[in-house]
């Protein structure tokens, strides 16, 4: 089924992008120098379609950044619990050991004289054979 959902998307998609392609190839300069426009030091001529390609690939790469470090505060929050949790794992296995090393061994009754088969342990109150 997630092969079968990502081939709905992936297969569109990748079908938009290829005309978007098509549509936009010629090419672009974009400058890098914000002092001298008529002749840059630093310029790069590259396809359109390669051009905002790129720039949404660095948005979301930055994004996704700016989300991973906006959530540093959580995840030393789950590493604490999670140590926390470890430790008192520890000590409660340490504890149910000690407590069933100082559990005294149950007392067993002892086994009924005269049982056998029809003896009065096989019986119930109306002496019926159990």
């Amino acid at each position: 089924m997630r092969k079968f959902l990502t081939a709905l998307i992936v297969i569109p998609l990748g079908l938009i992008l290829v005309a978007f392609a098509v549509a936009n190839r010629h090419f672009v300069t974009v400058s890098f120098d914000p002092f001298i426009s008529n002749d840059p030091s630093l310029e790069i001529t590259l396809p359109l379609f390669l051009l905002l390609i790129l720039v949404a690939a660095v948005g979301v790469v930055a994004g996704g950044c700016a989300v991973w470090f906006g959530q540093r505060h959580w995840r030393r929050a789950a590493r604490r619990h999670e140590a926390d949790a470890r430790a008192a794992r520890g000590e409660l296995a340490d504890l149910r050991a000690q407590a069933a090393a100082a559990r005294p061994e149950p007392q067993r009754l002892p086994a009924p004289i005269g049982g056998g088969l029809y003896g009065p342990v096989g019986r119930d109150k109306q002496r019926a054979t159990l």
